[in-house]
């Protein structure tokens, strides 16, 4: 049960930073007119990829500013889950398996 669930957190965790970087690959491509917005299945995934990322996201662009034009709050945001993925893996799983066995 343990292992699961410590399998589990690293999983989402790693669909989060997959869905940030796919995000800010669709917002260049939309942003140099490289694929058209008005595309059904390619506004769908946007829209998908916008609304699981917000959350995260926004808190983040409220308090950082664009720097020259570039939203670089998907780099903090990548770099914060890392760290919350080590500290996890290091502290917090070991007690949960130990635990839950």
């Amino acid at each position: 049960m343990g292992t699961a669930l410590v399998w589990l957190v690293n999983a989402v965790i790693g669909l989060m930073v997959w869905f940030i970087i796919i995000q800010a690959i669709l917002s260049w491509l939309f942003a140099f007119d490289v694929i058209n917005h008005r595309n059904r299945f390619v506004s769908q995934i946007a829209d998908f990829l916008d609304r699981i990322t917000a959350p995260i996201l926004e808190p983040f662009r409220r308090i950082i500013p664009p720097l020259g034009g570039i939203d670089i709050s998907p780099i903090i945001v990548l770099l914060l889950l890392q760290f919350v993925r080590i500290l996890f893996n290091a502290s917090a799983a070991p007690v949960l398996v130990g635990m839950l066995g």
